[in-house]
């Protein structure tokens, strides 16, 4: 493992397959547990957020769990359905993600996804 670099390299058969980035990883897990938390502290399901951006439930989820690296303007798309800066999701200050949601009280119009 290089420090210097916060990867490490994957070895399978005396070959090199893939390096993996241990700094990505957390940046990964740290944004999509920003918006599961801000997803449910607004009450919504996977299923009414995936109508409200247009992306499936299962690929928000793998984006939730940190196993996928969505494009900036999936991102974009999750924050502007969650209401939040886009910079809420992916800044790594504590608590960003959810002094930044507004309440719940807002309501979310779902009728004519339904």
């Amino acid at each position: 493992m290089n420090a210097s670099l916060g990867a490490s390299i994957l070895v399978e058969n005396g070959k090199v397959t893939r390096l993996v980035n241990v700094a990505e990883n957390k940046l990964l897990a740290d944004a999509g547990r920003r918006i599961r938390e801000v997803r449910t502290g607004q009450g919504l399901s996977l299923e009414q957020l995936a109508l409200l951006t247009g992306i499936s439930a299962p690929a928000l989820s793998v984006i939730e769990n940190g196993k996928r690296d969505p494009r900036l303007t999936t991102l974009s798309r999750i924050a502007e359905a969650l209401r939040v800066p886009l910079a809420a999701l992916i800044a790594g200050g504590v608590g960003a993600a959810e002094s930044a949601a507004p309440s719940p009280s807002g309501g979310y119009d779902l009728g004519e996804y339904q």
